[in-house]
């Protein structure tokens, strides 16, 4: 059995709909984990997206965050938000917001998380202690599946750069978030539970970069980063035939300013 598996930071749900639909068409993942949806989860667009075979489970507030995942082999086992997931005491809060930022469904023979990782902000910030804490939440959450006998994996937006490699420069991102020790520890420590970073191969170029700022030409001169990551258990990565970055959704007017990152299995 051939799987198709993608993650897609969509910046927006609705104003990228023609765009995740004409992708749905043309990649024809069997699931896609989906990423910061702009959406309440009753607002997403349940019903263009069942037109083409899919079903979606969606955890959303309608704010900058929100998770999906999208499915033509079936939604089970659906579960909203990380166990014992931290919140973000924003300035001025008097109460922690425990935001929708994760969740998991298991799709035929595959489970999976989509994830999206708190960004950090800065150094030193509330938002970066928060998304140290939000890893090592999901760390926790994922260990009694990584652990398992049935192919699984966390997909997203992870808002850290693996490697020095994964950054178009390392030395301008020299004292910012996604690319310190301290994340890119968070980050290793998923090997800690049996998952592994899935490598996907890039189509142009020779990095695999799955995002670029929208300003400063960032996306023609190529000065990317790859933080839109698979991490995977044993029998997972096992199964990989294939895995690429689809540089061809970024372009154009429109478009998200990540790209989708395919993983194929052959099951």
């Amino acid at each position: 059995m051939t799987v198709r598996i993608a993650t897609w930071n969509i910046n927006s749900v609705t104003a990228r709909l023609p765009k995740l639909l004409e992708w749905l068409e043309s990649a024809e993942p069997d699931v896609l984990c989906l990423q910061e949806l702009k959406c309440a989860a009753d607002a997403f667009p349940y019903e263009q997206v069942r037109e083409l075979g899919y079903e979606t489970a969606a955890h959303g507030t309608g704010r900058w965050n929100g998770v999906a995942v999208v499915s033509r082999l079936g939604l089970d086992d659906v579960v909203r938000g990380l166990p014992g997931q931290p919140g973000y005491l924003a300035d001025g809060a008097l109460l922690p917001e425990v935001e929708p930022r994760a969740i998991a469904a298991t799709c035929g023979p595959v489970r999976v998380w989509s994830v999206y990782v708190p960004n950090g902000r800065e150094v030193g910030h509330a938002h970066y202690r928060y998304k140290l804490e939000w890893l090592e939440a999901l760390r926790k959450a994922a260990e009694e599946d990584a652990a398992g006998p049935r192919p699984f994996a966390v997909l997203g937006d992870f808002n850290i750069a693996p490697t020095d490699e994964d950054v178009f420069d390392v030395a301008a991102f020299e004292g910012l978030t996604h690319v310190t020790p301290v994340e890119r520890a968070a980050l290793e420590a998923l090997g800690e539970i049996g998952l592994q970073d899935v490598l996907p191969r890039p189509l142009k170029y020779d990095r695999p970069y799955t995002y670029w700022d929208y300003r400063q030409l960032a996306f023609p001169k190529n000065r990317g980063m790859r933080i839109d990551l698979t991490y995977a258990n044993k029998p997972f990565v096992d199964a990989v035939t294939d895995s690429y970055v689809d540089r061809e959704a970024r372009k154009g007017k429109g478009t998200s300013d990540h790209a989708p990152v395919v993983v194929d299995l052959d099951l």
